[in-house]
């Protein structure tokens, strides 16, 4: 159905994800709206992270009094009000003036780990004194080793609980639609965008006059995404470290001496690598189909991660969550809990905190009512009875 038809015109007509990613493409410009949606090059990847899921189907127990139920999950050492992380995600003040202010002040309402990307748009230290809920670094190995340690330090500093360290992104991936609307960070006018841009007075206004837009946490080491202009994926080319290997991330591991997870493992041969090397937890990811298209769906990968070391340490899964029904799902193959970036990015983009929120309390009641309709009270009582493949 068209968008037209769907009326999806303000965030009282949002009621399911897909809702917010509507009223996103309504409010912003051309180039920053395809930076959310888009992929790598053909985005079959993208498109199958969300597929994946439909192709098992839930089965329900009855009669199970289930009057109360408790979504709650204990992620690296901290309890989650729901099996729900909001992934780190880069340059969210390009999106919506609040960006991470209004993420973390959601996730923190909703009682959920919040991650803040090294390309946040809103300092470590910021978010760390104002926002009391569980919060990680996602931590990009950069080239510039004073840079690092100050990522380092800042986490420290804000007694963030724990460093994920970002293991996919050792080249960019080929973003086509970046190339054809030409999104740099910061955003950079040409001719084929300025229309765009002119006919979202709101989003240029905010943008033109509210605080400069820069990456916060990088801009005393290097100038590039706050002020000289280019794409994620010529920063990853340029900036990235791409020696990065198991002995860096082992050394990284030590010098933060806290909670630590890989996000980006997609082979059972990595996972085992990464609980020999005792971490607490892997994101099975791949970037949100944004860095090699063909590769596998998270979701595909679960079932056998979880059997190789689910025993050993936390298995998260990142990507293509849209329903309920589909962290149920996840559950019920063994992760500990899932975590997204567009489901929430669109609901900021949207309407900031506000659409933020709405798009939580949209998930938590999907939660609260699937489980209701499973006949569990308790996440832990998920198990792979529960799914069947569909025929």
């Amino acid at each position: 159905m068209s968008d037209l038809r769907y009326g999806v015109r303000r965030l009282s007509d949002c009621h399911k994800i897909d809702d917010f990613r509507t009223l996103a493409k309504r409010r912003l410009p051309f180039p920053v709206f395809h930076y959310i949606d888009g992929a790598a090059d053909d985005e079959r990847t993208k498109d199958r992270n969300t597929a994946a899921f439909e192709d098992v189907d839930l089965v329900p127990n009855v009669l199970a009094g289930v009057e109360q139920v408790d979504p709650s999950v204990t992620v690296l050492g901290k309890t989650s009000r729901l099996p729900l992380m909001l992934s780190p995600t880069a340059l969210q003040r390009l999106f919506h003036w609040q960006g991470e202010r209004a993420v973390a002040a959601a996730a923190e309402k909703f009682g959920l780990w919040f991650g803040i990307s090294s390309l946040a748009s809103v300092g470590i230290g910021e978010i760390g004194a104002n926002y009391t809920g569980p919060k990680m670094l996602q931590y990009y190995y950069h080239k510039d080793k004073g840079l690092n340690a100050a990522l380092l330090e800042k986490a420290r500093a804000a007694k963030f609980d724990a460093i994920t360290l970002t293991v996919d992104t050792i080249v960019g991936g080929n973003r086509e639609r970046c190339l054809r609307t030409g999104f740099t960070s910061p955003p950079r006018i040409t001719a084929a965008s300025a229309l765009s841009y002119a006919a979202k007075p709101r989003w240029t206004l905010d943008y033109l006059f509210r605080e400069k837009f820069e990456l916060s946490n990088l801009k005393d080491h290097v100038k590039e995404g706050s002020n000289f202009a280019l794409s994620v994926a010529e920063y990853f080319n340029s900036m990235l470290d791409q020696t990065m290997d198991w002995a860096a991330a082992e050394k990284l591991r030590d010098e933060w001496g806290g909670k630590f997870c890989l996000k980006g493992v997609m082979s059972v041969a990595d996972a085992r690598r990464a609980a020999n090397m005792g971490v607490d937890a892997i994101m099975i990811s791949n970037h949100g189909g944004r860095q090699l298209d063909g590769s596998r769906a998270p979701f595909d990968q679960l079932a056998e991660i979880v059997d190789a070391v689910g025993d050993r340490m936390e298995v998260i899964l990142d990507g293509g969550v849209r329903r309920g029904s589909h962290v149920l799902k996840a559950l019920s193959l063994g992760a500990t809990a899932v975590s997204g970036g567009r489901l929430y990015l669109y609901a900021l983009a949207a309407a900031g905190q506000a659409g933020v929120e709405r798009a939580l309390g949209l998930l938590e009641a999907e939660i609260v009512r699937d489980m209701k309709l499973m006949g569990v009270t308790r996440i832990d009582q998920l198990n792979r009875e529960n799914l069947r493949p569909r025929r």
